[in-house]
């Protein structure tokens, strides 16, 4: 072999050499890379872990949002109730008053102040507010009282005997403004809507 051809040699084995030194740096870079990824994959799992804190904290939270809706549905229940209250309180008296009007009744004439009258065309009206079908009838003024009851319940049986007891103390303060037992009419209203708030809870309307 003639030195031209040893030097060519040695200039291929030489430039191999040189590319493959390249290639061998090119080669760690893309270790380094994969290196990196396998370092955010660590770092993901540990955001993993703070995500998770994260959704404990949220739990938390939404315990403290469901008292705090919790306290709120009662409160509103209290004032839905109170309301009844009142509108049955209101209901019969008013239908005392229809009463008195309809039978000069001496407990109307003594709330009255004693000096009560009532002239024919009123007494008349009265009378057909009170009848079986009249705006003051037991049928119309139970089933008003019921109506109310279910508007402020959502229509929400569970809540029937609830608002039972509302309607109950509601009647016995409309009692205590009469200052005696209210007119038979008032009784039968009481047993009529203590019957269909019965059948509304039970589901048998």
């Amino acid at each position: 072999m003639d030195i031209n051809s040893l030097s060519s040699v040695t200039s291929s084995i030489a430039t191999s050499g040189a590319y493959t030194s390249k290639e061998t740096t090119k080669a760690d870079p893309e270790k380094e890379t994969k290196k990196t990824a396998n370092d955010v994959a660590a770092v993901y799992e540990k955001s993993s872990d703070t995500a998770s804190a994260k959704t404990k904290n949220t739990s938390k939270n939404a315990g403290i949002d469901r008292d705090a809706i919790i306290a709120k549905m009662k409160s509103d229940m209290e004032s839905q109730k109170a309301q009844l209250f009142d509108i049955v309180k209101n209901s019969i008296s008013g239908q005392g008053k229809s009463f008195g009007m309809a039978t000069e009744d001496d407990m109307w004439k003594f709330l009255a102040g004693g000096d009560f009258t009532v002239d024919a065309a009123t007494k008349a009206q009265a009378q057909a507010d009170i009848a079986e079908d009249g705006y003051w009838g037991v049928d119309q003024t139970s089933d008003r009282i019921l109506d109310f009851a279910k508007a402020l319940a959502g229509n929400d049986p569970d809540k029937a005997e609830e608002f039972l007891d509302a309607f109950k103390k509601g009647f016995k303060e409309a009692t205590k403004t009469w200052g005696k037992d209210l007119p038979d009419i008032s009784s039968k209203t009481y047993d009529a809507v203590v019957e269909k708030f019965d059948k509304w809870k039970n589901g048998e309307e």
